[in-house]
């Protein structure tokens, strides 16, 4: 489904992470929204005559935004070398008065990691400690429920490559398994948290199954179970804005929104074309989506209508393309972000159009070019007239949004900007 709206898309940079990238990760507490970590996954292959399992390996990135280095805002300023990571996740709040972030290991480890800043005014993240949530097994995903950003009972959910979903309370810098069961037949993709009810919590698997899980009532059964989804459940996502409404997605490449109140059916569906790993709710904007698409891009839903009006898919209105690789991480910033003067005089075209990638180096900025569906370049200063009504007047109130994502085997970060006219703006 589309909607009556504009959307332009404009990359700012790309870096090399030399080994595989498949977790981004903006640092939501305030006032480091400028830091960006970026996570890693390595399979060192081994030489057929040894008999050893194979090892995994990976680097943690850590960047800062500068908005006024126009041409590489991002500046990393610390990498470390650890395990393979799967996910990541800040804690939304500060757990003990740090800012936390944590990693789910190939080896079964739980890491955290503090974020500190310098008398010189540079951030660098420090080891806080680790534990072993399981032997033998792959941590598959990492949330923290901390509420909408407002509770100081700090607890963490993540689920394993044994089909198993962890809880995890902070004590003191650290973190200890509060109860631990096993909640699929195969592996755990994913687990999280409900922001509105931090007794809540959801979790999904290769078995396609997906479950709820009340603490309080224990984890000897489900409160439901959904076999909605036709294949594995790797992505879930609460919306930290509006109560009931939940994201899920799955390698059977749809988005399904829910009304928590009732599991049965969902609210809608929408076919992406790719297998959903990860889904984001904006942090400020409720209706916005960002899905990592697998092999087919990101893709950023409104799913204003479907969540309203309790039917109907979600209109995808903007897709970045320049990845050539499995589509991994991806996280919003929270950062405000407005086009340059010069820039905001721009007109934006409908969706129907391309980006093409012209140059990209794995240290700088990367040139891009709009195409229509013939192969035509569209000029950016393009005049309305010359759309025939798919421009948007440069009057018209343009929001920019910051986003970040990573891609697999091609092991690239990509920093990019969407400037979009809602809807109501446009019409």
């Amino acid at each position: 489904m589309q909607r009556n709206s504009r959307s332009r898309i404009r990359s700012l940079q790309v870096f090399d992470t030399e080994l595989n990238a498949d977790t981004v990760e903006w640092c939501p507490v305030s006032p480091h929204h400028s830091i960006l970590a970026c996570g890693t996954y390595q399979l060192q292959t081994q030489k057929e005559e040894e008999d050893v399992p194979p090892r995994r390996t990976g680097r943690l990135y850590l960047f800062k935004y500068q908005a006024e280095a126009l041409r590489s805002p991002l500046t990393e300023i610390q990498r470390i070398d650890t395990p393979a990571i799967l996910d990541m996740k800040w804690c939304h709040v500060p757990a003990s008065g740090k800012v936390v972030l944590g990693l789910a290991t190939s080896t079964g480890e739980l890491q955290l990691h503090t974020l500190s800043d310098s008398q010189e005014g540079s951030s660098s993240l420090q080891k806080l400690s680790s534990m072993e949530v399981g032997a033998d097994r792959l941590l598959l995903s990492l949330d923290w429920s901390t509420g909408r950003m407002d509770s100081s009972d700090v607890q963490a959910v993540c689920s394993d490559s044994a089909g198993s979903v962890s809880v995890l309370s902070w004590d003191e810098g650290a973190l200890k398994t509060s109860s631990q069961w096993k909640a699929h037949d195969f592996e755990a993709w994913i687990s999280a948290f409900s922001y509105w009810d931090t007794h809540m919590l959801y979790s999904g698997g290769d078995d396609c199954k997906l479950k709820g899980w009340d603490l309080r009532m224990g984890p000897s059964s489900p409160t439901f179970i959904s076999k909605r989804h036709s294949m594995g459940v790797c992505s879930i996502h609460s919306n930290p804005h509006r109560q009931h409404i939940l994201a899920t997605g799955s390698y059977d490449e749809k988005v399904l929104l829910w009304d928590e109140r009732n599991m049965r059916h969902p609210l809608s569906e929408t076919s992406l074309g790719g297998g959903v790993w990860r889904l984001k709710w904006h942090p400020t904007q409720q209706h916005l989506l960002l899905a990592a698409c697998m092999h087919n891009h990101f893709r950023i839903l409104d799913c204003q209508h479907s969540t309203e009006a309790s039917g109907g898919s979600c209109a995808v209105v903007a897709s970045y393309i320049l990845h050539n690789s499995l589509a991994y991480g991806a996280d919003w910033s929270r950062l405000t972000s407005s086009p340059a003067p010069t820039q905001a005089k721009e007109s934006l075209t409908e969706v129907g159009g391309h980006l093409k990638i012209q140059y990209e180096s794995p240290t700088a900025s990367v040139d891009t070019c709009l195409e229509d569906d013939s192969g035509q370049y569209i000029p950016e200063d393009i005049t309305a007239s010359s759309t025939a009504g798919d421009a948007v007047h440069p009057d018209h109130d343009v929001t920019s949004f910051l986003v970040a994502t990573c891609s697999f085997y091609d092991h690239v970060l990509h920093l990019w900007r969407w400037d979009w006219t809602p809807p109501d703006a446009s019409s």
